[in-house]
């Protein structure tokens, strides 16, 4: 198995007598979409700017390509592209000369890889316009294009879907999933936007207060999510003391004119015979999975995830 692109071990952050990262430890392999997700205030921003070198380690270490961040800065940085916060461009030079210049900055970066980047991120009939003239979603696309010139291994995008609308969310999404299958890198994506974490990514980390809570696979969270029957008929009461009979009573709740129940969807035949045989009209049933969000605000005991 080939060395994970990113190793946190025992990351800790402290200010003053405050904890706001408490010993993160995981690893993140190479052609992987990782989630970063927590509370407002659950360190994520705190962890992305340490790994960066945007503020020190209180204790820990951070790996990039088996390089530390603490004592080879420089070497670890090489593996990098990132954008925290908002990309940084020259409004008034176009696509393609903030490219040039940004491309100067490392060695080895060739006009037939600009070039290249420019068609990965599908920039090729505005890189020649200036950047002034491009929407949010462009200059995303541009500041992703930047940030992978030089080949990383590992490109960190902190809340890079801030401002993007529906389109432009799923054109990213899309781009980065290119990235990952044609360039390997592993992707470290920092959002709010649950939904599209769930389709951007491959795993997902949960902080909570600075500790981690769970590393876990979105397949693995789709598949372990408890689901409920949702049935409408004529008569709640009447559906709920006969379906009392055949399923522990306290998987059963009322709301309104709708009856729910703690079960499997493979239930919905033998609950539609009961309650046809009961000459109860059923009006709808159909089997409903708890979302990613309401997952999440469990394991976080609650709170929002941002």
């Amino acid at each position: 198995m080939s060395e994970p692109v990113l190793q946190l071990r025992n990351l800790t952050k402290t200010i003053g007598l405050r904890r706001i990262v408490d010993n993160l430890t995981f690893d993140i392999p190479a052609g992987e979409v990782f989630g970063f997700l927590g509370p407002n205030g659950a360190g994520k921003t705190t962890t992305i700017r340490m790994i960066v070198g945007l503020i020190s380690m209180s204790k820990g270490e951070a790996l990039i390509k088996g390089v530390s961040v603490r004592s080879h800065f420089e070497l670890a940085m090489t593996h990098v592209g990132a954008i925290v916060e908002n990309p940084e461009m020259y409004k008034f030079l176009t696509g393609y000369q903030n490219l040039v210049h940004f491309a100067r900055r490392h060695e080895g970066v060739t006009k037939a890889r600009i070039n290249e980047v420019v068609q990965l991120l599908g920039l090729q009939n505005r890189i020649h316009e200036k950047v002034k003239r491009y929407s949010l979603g462009m200059r995303q696309r541009l500041g992703v294009a930047q940030a992978i010139l030089h080949r990383p291994s590992l490109l960190i995008l902190d809340e890079p879907t801030n401002g993007l609308d529906p389109a432009g969310i799923r054109e990213l999404r899309d781009y980065l999933r290119k990235l990952t299958k044609e360039e390997g890198i592993s992707v470290i994506v920092s959002s709010h936007l649950l939904s599209e974490m769930e389709l951007m990514c491959d795993r997902v980390a949960i902080i909570q207060a600075g500790k981690l809570v769970d590393v876990r696979s979105i397949q693995q969270i789709r598949d372990g999510a408890q689901s409920k029957i949702v049935i409408e008929t004529g008569d709640s009461a009447a559906a709920r003391s006969l379906l009392a009979t055949a399923f522990d009573p306290a998987l059963l709740t009322v709301s309104g004119n709708l009856l729910e129940l703690a079960a499997d969807k493979s239930v919905i035949p033998h609950i539609t015979r009961l309650l046809v045989s009961a000459e109860i009209d059923v009006h709808g049933i159909h089997a409903v999975q708890k979302s990613l969000e309401e997952q999440f605000l469990e394991m976080t005991g609650g709170e929002m995830i941002v």
